[in-house]
Order: C-alpha cells, then sequence, then structure tokens
C-alpha cells in the first residue's frame, strides 16, 4: 500500500466487492452462516496474525444480522471485534444500511467506536455527518460535510442540511424499547391502513377514522384545529409527524401551526415545495413533560396553581425543582439520538403547549424558546440541549404564565407543555450564524400610517438576522414596517429620520461565545464581505458626505433599508400570498415567524418557521367625530401608530404619568412609580367593568427607566386605552409594538394603543386639563399619596368620550356634555 500498510479485506456479504484485488491487499473470505462463535474466531485469527497498525475493511455488517436474525449478535460481534482492533492499534472501516436496526445494533456500536459517520447520498453528491469522534473536537467537526474532489468541505447553509437530511426517513433508535401499547399500536395500524390505500385495496375516504384517531392521539384535540389538520395534512404526513415524536403525547400549538401552515402553501401551489426551506423538526411530546414531574415530585406543587386565589404560591419552588430535575433513560437515550442527528449545527427549542397558538390563546411571550448554538465537547452540547429543555418546562409556572392563564379562566385547563426542536435557520459567517432576513407578518395591518395602505394584504416587521429583534421588543433599535401593498411607504418623512430609525444592532450566533450575541450591523459586514449587504441596505450619500467633511476615512455608508430586496426581487408577492392564502384556510386573521435567505437575487429560501391565528380586529363603524370641539374641551388628538379596535366610548378614568415630574426623577424613583402603577391598576373599585386611559412619557413596558416606565403588562392588563407620550426626551420615538409580544397582549387582551407625538401636526394633548382636574390617588391608594405630583387619577366619568378610527388612523379624546 502507498504508506507501506496492509490493507486486510474481510469479504462476507452479498453485495458487490468494496475493496478490489491489489498488491498489498489480503482479501480474507468468511461465511456468516457457520455461526456466530466461529464467525468470531475467523476474524480474531487474523487480526492476531498481521502486524500492529495494519488497515482493515469489513462488508457491511447489516448481512450479519440476516445470516443469524438477529440485531443483538451484531451488536455483539462488534463490541467484540472493535476494542481489539483498538489494542493493535489498527484502523478499521465498518459499514451499516441507515434505518435497518434497532436500538440493539446501534447503541453498542456508537458507544463502542472511536469514529461513528452517517453517509448520505443527495442529488449526485456524497456527504458524510460525524456522529462521534472520540478524543477529538473542531468548532466543524460535527457539521454536515460534502465531498468535493480530495476533500470533505462543511455544508454552511441550513436549506443545503435540511434538504440532505430529510431526503431519507427519520426512525427513531430507541422508541420500540418503551412506547409499547396503544401508542404504537395506533401508529402501526395507521401504515397498514397507508399501505391497504396504495394496494388500492380501500379508499382514502375509508382512511378517516384511523386518520382522526390518530389526530386526536398526537396532534391536537381542538375541534377547529383539527378539522383543518384532517383537510391539509395526508395521512402520510402524520405518519411521517409520528417517526419524529420524542416520547407520547400531542406535539402543542406550535408545532401544529408550523406543519399546518406549511401543508396549506403545499396544497395551493406546487411552486411553494421550492420557495419553502425544508424543515426537519422534531417534537418532544407533551406526555414527556408530565412523566418529567411526576418522576422529579413536581406534579402536587403544581396542581396547587388551580386554585385562582393561591395560584403563584409555591411557583418558585416548583420552577427551581424542574431546573434540576432528571429525566427518564429512555428520554435521554432519544435527547442523545437528537443531539446526534443536529451535528453541531444551532438549533432551538421552542415551546409548544396544548393551548399554545390556538384560536384565541397564542400565549405570546409566556413561554420561554431557547437556542442551543450547540458549540464545544458533546458532554457540554448534551447538557445545554437538556437545560434548554428543563428551562422551558419550568417556564410553564413563570408568574407571567400563569397570571396570563388566571386572566382567560384556564388555570383548570389541561396545559401541558410539548417542545418543538427546530434546526436555526440561516448560514455560517466566520465564527457566526444568522439568517440573511427574519420578521414577523400578520394577515392584517393595524398600523396603517397612509391613506393607500390597504390593510388587508398585511405587514411585514422585518430585520437582518435572526428574527429575535422582531419577535421582541428592543428598546434600543428598530425595525423595517412593510405594509404589503405598498412596501416603499415608511412612517419616515425625511432621509435623516430614515437613519436615525433604521435597525443598527444584528442578532447572532456566536460559535465562539456559545450564545446569541448582537453585533454592530457594519461589524457583520466588515467580518464577512461576500454578504449580499447591497440586496439590504442602501448607500447612504448624505453620511458620506458627512464623514468626509469629518476627515475620517473609515466610510460606513450602508444603511439598513431592504429598499432592494423590496422592489427587484419577488419576496414581497410571495409573502402577500402566503399569508393571503394561509388567511383563506384558516378563515381567521393569522401572524407568521419566517427567515429567507438568498442564494442569488432570483433564488432563495423562505423559512417558515411559526403560525398562529391571532385576533386583529380594525375599521368598526365609528362615526365621525364633532368638528367644533371647543379647544379647552379637547383632550388629546392623535394620528398615526394606532393600533387596535376602532371605538366610540367613554373614557371611566384616566391614569395620567406627569412626563416633566417622571423626567425628573431618579432612576430609583421611576422603578417606584411602576410598582405603584401596578398596584394601582388592580384596585378593584378603578378597573372592574370601567374604561380605563393609561398616559406616560415613553415607551410603556421599557426595560430601560430612562426611555420610559419600566412595567410588566401583567401589571397594565385591565387597561382599555394606552397611550405613550414622546415628551420626556427629544430623542426618543416610540418603536411601535407592531409584531411584539406586547403587540400581542394589546390586541388579545382587546387594548387600544396609541403614540402622541405632541410636535407633529395633526396631534395635540391638552396638558393644562389633565393637570386641573382633582387628583384621586388617594382614594384608591391612601399610603401612596407623596406620588401625587407625578401620578394622577382623573374622573372621567359623565363627561370624557374616545372616538378612535384604525383605518383612518385617527384619534379624538374630548369632553362630551350629556
Amino acid at each position: 500500500m502507498g504508506r507501506g500498510k496492509d490493507l486486510i479485506y474481510f469479504r462476507f456479504a452479498r453485495h458487490a466487492p468494496l475493496v478490489q484485488a491489489a498488491p498489498g491487499v489480503q482479501r480474507i473470505e468468511l461465511n456468516p452462516e457457520e455461526g456466530f462463535e466461529t464467525f468470531v474466531d475467523g476474524v480474531h485469527s487474523v487480526i492476531r496474525r498481521n502486524r500492529r497498525g495494519s488497515y482493515y475493511v469489513f462488508d457491511c455488517l447489516s448481512d450479519l444480522a440476516q445470516y443469524w436474525y438477529s440485531d443483538q449478535m451484531l451488536g455483539n460481534f462488534f463490541m467484540l471485534t472493535c476494542p481489539y482492533l483498538l489494542d493493535v492499534e489498527a484502523i478499521a472501516y465498518f459499514a451499516l444500511y441507515r434505518n435497518f436496526h434497532s436500538f440493539h445494533t446501534t447503541a453498542p456500536i456508537l458507544e463502542t467506536t472511536q469514529i461513528f459517520s452517517e453517509v448520505y447520498r443527495h442529488s449526485g453528491k456524497i456527504y458524510i455527518q460525524p456522529i462521534k469522534v472520540l478524543h477529538r473536537y473542531s468548532p466543524t467537526m460535527y457539521m454536515l460535510h460534502a465531498w468535493e474532489g480530495d476533500h470533505f468541505l462543511p455544508v454552511t447553509q441550513s436549506a443545503t442540511i435540511s434538504d440532505v437530511l430529510t431526503s431519507v426517513p427519520w426512525l427513531q433508535l430507541s422508541s420500540s424499547e418503551y412506547e409499547l401499547g396503544v401508542w404504537n399500536r395506533t401508529f402501526f395500524e395507521a401504515e397498514e391502513v397507508l399501505y391497504a390505500i396504495r394496494k388500492g385495496d380501500i379508499t382514502p375516504e375509508e382512511a378517516k377514522e384511523p386518520m382522526r384517531r390518530l389526530i386526536r392521539m398526537a396532534i391536537s384535540r381542538d375541534e377547529r384545529v383539527s378539522k383543518l389538520v384532517e383537510k391539509y395534512l395526508s395521512l402520510e404526513e402524520l405518519l411521517a409527524v409520528g417517526r419524529r415524536i420524542i416520547g407520547t403525547g400531542l406535539i402543542g400549538g406550535k408545532t401544529v401551526g408550523m406543519l399546518l401552515s406549511r401543508a396549506i402553501l403545499r396544497q395551493s401551489d406546487e411552486r411553494w415545495a421550492k420557495v419553502l426551506e425544508p424543515h426537519d423538526s422534531f417534537y418532544i411530546g407533551s406526555d414527556v413533560f408530565y412523566t418529567f414531574l411526576v418522576k422529579n415530585g413536581i406534579w402536587w406543587e403544581r396542581e396547587r396553581q388551580k386554585d385562582n386565589a393561591r395560584f403563584l404560591e409555591g411557583s418558585a419552588r416548583a420552577r427551581q425543582r424542574m431546573l434540576v430535575g432528571v429525566f427518564p433513560d429512555y428520554v435521554e437515550k432519544e435527547i442523545n439520538d437528537l443531539l446526534d442527528y443536529f451535528g453541531q449545527s444551532p438549533f432551538i427549542v421552542r415551546s409548544s403547549s396544548l393551548l399554545e397558538d390556538n384560536f384565541g390563546n397564542a400565549f405570546a411571550g409566556k413561554y420561554e424558546s431557547v437556542f442551543c448554538v450547540n458549540q464545544g465537547p458533546r458532554d457540554k452540547r448534551l447538557e445545554d440541549f437538556k437545560t434548554a429543555i428543563k428551562t422551558i418546562y419550568a417556564s410553564s409556572m413563570s408568574e407571567k404564565a400563569l397570571t396570563y392563564r388566571f386572566h382567560r379562566g384556564l388555570l383548570d385547563r389541561d396545559e401541558q407543555m410539548a417542545l418543538l426542536v427546530q434546526r436555526v435557520s440561516g448560514q455560517y459567517y466566520d465564527r457566526l450564524f444568522m439568517p440573511q432576513i427574519a420578521g414577523v407578518g400578520f394577515s392584517f395591518n393595524p398600523f396603517v400610517w397612509n391613506e393607500s395602505i390597504d390593510p388587508r394584504t398585511g405587514v411585514l416587521r422585518l430585520v437582518f438576522g435572526l428574527g429575535t429583534r422582531a419577535v421582541d421588543r428592543r428598546d434600543d433599535d428598530y425595525t423595517r414596517i412593510v405594509a404589503l401593498n405598498a412596501p416603499q411607504l415608511r412612517p419616515e418623512s425625511s432621509q435623516g429620520e430614515r437613519r436615525q430609525y433604521t435597525q443598527k444592532k444584528v442578532d447572532v450566533l456566536d460559535f465562539d461565545a456559545n450564545q446569541l450575541v448582537p453585533y454592530d450591523f457594519q461589524e457583520v459586514i466588515r467580518r464577512n464581505p461576500d454578504l449580499p449587504v447591497d440586496l439590504f441596505a442602501s448607500r447612504d450619500p448624505e453620511l458620506e458626505q458627512m464623514i468626509r467633511e469629518r476627515g475620517r476615512k473609515d466610510i460606513f455608508p450602508w444603511t439598513l433599508t431592504f429598499d432592494k430586496l423590496l422592489t427587484r426581487t419577488g419576496f414581497v408577492e410571495d409573502m402577500r400570498k402566503m399569508l393571503r392564502t394561509i388567511y383563506q384556510a384558516y378563515d381567521y386573521p393569522v401572524d407568521i415567524e419566517f427567515t429567507c435567505n438568498f442564494f442569488d437575487e432570483e433564488i432563495y429560501k423562505i423559512n417558515l418557521v411559526q403560525c398562529r391565528p391571532f385576533q386583529v380586529k380594525g375599521g368598526g363603524n365609528v362615526p365621525e367625530p364633532p368638528q367644533d370641539i371647543p379647544q379647552s374641551d379637547l383632550i388629546l388628538k392623535a394620528h398615526g401608530a394606532i393600533i387596535g379596535q376602532s371605538r366610540f366610548s367613554e373614557v371611566d378614568w384616566f391614569v395620567y404619568v406627569v412626563p416633566a415630574a417622571y423626567s425628573q426623577l431618579p432612576l430609583r424613583d421611576r422603578y417606584m412609580v411602576a410598582k405603584l402603577i401596578g398596584q394601582l391598576m388592580h384596585v378593584e373599585s378603578l378597573y372592574q367593568g370601567k374604561t380605563i386611559m393609561l398616559l406616560g412619557p415613553g415607551r410603556w413596558g421599557t426595560t430601560s427607566p430612562e426611555l420610559g416606565v419600566p412595567i410588566s403588562f401583567s401589571d397594565i392588563n385591565t387597561v382599555s386605552i394606552l397611550c405613550e407620550i414622546v415628551a420626556m426626551r427629544t430623542d426618543l420615538v416610540p418603536d411601535v409594538s407592531l409584531g411584539t409580544h406586547l403587540f400581542s397582549d394589546l390586541v388579545e387582551m382587546d387594548i387600544l394603543y396609541m403614540a402622541l407625538f405632541p410636535e407633529k401636526e395633526n396631534n395635540y394633548w391638552n396638558e393644562a386639563f389633565l393637570e386641573r382636574q382633582p387628583n384621586l390617588l388617594e382614594t384608591f391608594l391612601p399610603e401612596e399619596k407623596q406620588w401625587a405630583g407625578v401620578v394622577r387619577v382623573i374622573d372621567g366619568r359623565q363627561q370624557a368620550w374616545i372616538n378612535a378610527n384604525t383605518l383612518k388612523q385617527h384619534v379624538v379624546c374630548y369632553c362630551k356634555n350629556k
């Protein structure tokens, strides 16, 4: 041989020879039919008589199981032979057929071998993915690799990875050992029904009942959702879902929404099969959650949370016990299988509870989602994965989740926590991983700042990088709002405003830090000059000129406008069709989360990662407001940035945080004001059956008290109207809550949101009226009277009215004599 090593080829299988006769090659013929012991002795005797450090190639071991009629004996052969080869410093090659053996074969082989890799052939190319490499590690070792000439090169695009891996079926290695009884029997019966349909023995109509059993057992028990699943998912697709479930139980609302929306699109137009990025997600069944609670002694603590009067008692202790809990052995095994499947690709573990993302209950932001960047030694990656699962389980007992369930009368409902494990969509960029663009989309646009916008065509909230900046509310940055019938329209009127209110930070997965990290946009681009920056950003000639005039040479002239994306590609049309198609199928407004990655300007893949029904009401029959309201009776007037259901009603109470007084407070006192507001909003005599308008400077719910009032939604969820006054700082413009979890809460609780810009045309704020009315703070909270100069409680009964028209983006609040 080329390196002076002997090559010994064991020939025993029925397939074509793997090694041809050549100088330096020994071919050893063996007959497995002579029995296990004889075969093992024959192999070991050859190894003993050859030199240390020789090379060995074995025929495909899968044939041995057919001769011996036992997966277990094949596993035993490997456990006897592999350590022997290691002792003589040999290098040996073994092969198995994928999805051919039970875990009785694969588990001992995986445990014993030093290197284990999956091999794929797809679209004429060979790919390998290392699953185990003992005592070695590199940042790309466990990624999928393509065989290119003399090299194996890491595959960096999520679309290609999922396309390759989904080209073969996934069969769980250990489920058959543990999931006996009704669960497996139902899936086996459904497989037989599918086989009978393909043979023509029964019609698809006769398969309806087995399919409904499958849906009720593993998909959903919600009648409305089940009908949609039955209409759009085939029996074959449901069986494919079953093969990717860890444990047993339902897959939960978030998973159903993702699967259903994709099926709706595929059924509507075959082109979607080319546009959508394939997904290769897994689902941790809801029964695993209950099993975890029982095994770790948490069940009875969770049961106490059904008491409306004491639902928060003991929740902190229960969360802590969840975080240190352990999983049953069979779940541990299947978690290991998932980790090996993903290799070193990043993935995200997402909540998918039974009530979540169903009609009427979005649970937006109430439960955790955890990114697994999936870097480092395998033991560390495994521990991170298990911690992610336990973190989401613990979030089911968080104060905000329990409070949400309490307010919606759901404490006594069955709320098991299933999980969705998704590959993160995107590509590797110099030790950073991210999609090129991501965002959220709504089939109805409640943010209509221009009369030419048609709210029925939908809206996007768009970002560069991970979609976390579109989903979560950010105090330090902005997103691009895209009205899908007029994508070039912007709320900002000048280049200076567009520059100021554009995205400047990019969320990425940093492989060195092994976590999500925000980077400056310009740093990401400078580190990755091959990124098609002109597709997402525009050169800013004014900025270039200003920088040159200051004598600086480090000019970065790009601003994230997405102009070329929105005008020169088919992206907008595809997103408009996507939202319209899903909305028509649901017969209900929807919101989605998505990513998109471009291969060139014509070819791109959209990953639809989430879809849920969403209650958005707009454009109701509201009369025109009076034209002759005296200035002294006008309380406020706002135009633009109005979200929620149009309404014409009385305002019973105003709770007003005085901007001038609040802006003078030290940070510590601002937190005290936030706490006071939370107490006030839950005084029953104030909010019960009443319409409350809450007004304050800057952003409600900010995490930075210098930007507004740092309060949580659960503290103010009794209000009817929420007003953000842009009056605390001249450089502060509230980032509209569209697409954020706060926005989800506002819509679900039917709260009207508005932003008031006192310095802009058609906006007015009558400070004198609000400050001359009697302050009733002491009536409701006598112990807090020292804050009367900052917080005012004003009785508006019998005199104050609000006229809000979402479609026209116009609100008037005024005094009216009865």
